[in-house]
């Protein structure tokens, strides 16, 4: 049953190689085995994200994989200090303190990759 099942994130980039750049060295990602050269499997806790190539990279405007974390702001200045930029939005009920977004009850930042992925880090619950 599905219920029982890890998803994967899969996210479509133009070009792997520069992907694997801001993944690994960006986000810190140590890639893993993957069962073809041109696709990027990444270990995410008990979870893999995939990133292959096509033609359609980058053209969701939603965000794509949402990362849970302890600490949404100590996670946001790690990722800037390796120049990764954030994103701002007009949300309802949440106040943008610096690149955090911060509701009643969470904190949350968006980012992009290359592509144009809208990633996302979030307080755990």
């Amino acid at each position: 049953m599905l219920k029982d099942a890890n998803a994967v994130a899969t996210l479509a980039v133009r070009d792997t190689a520069k992907a694997a750049e801001f993944y690994e060295g960006k986000m810190g990602l140590v890639r893993g085995k993957s069962p073809e050269k041109s696709i990027l499997m990444y270990d995410a806790g008990p979870t893999t994200l995939i990133v292959y190539p096509s033609q359609f990279a980058g053209t969701n405007q939603a965000t794509s994989v949402t990362w849970p974390v302890d600490d949404v702001d100590a996670e946001v200045r790690i990722l800037k200090e390796k120049g990764v930029t954030f994103e701002h939005y007009e949300m309802p009920n949440m106040k943008l303190e610096g690149d955090v977004h911060v509701g009643p009850t969470n904190r949350a930042a968006w980012f992009k990759d290359p592509d144009g992925n809208i990633h996302a880090v979030v307080n755990k619950r």
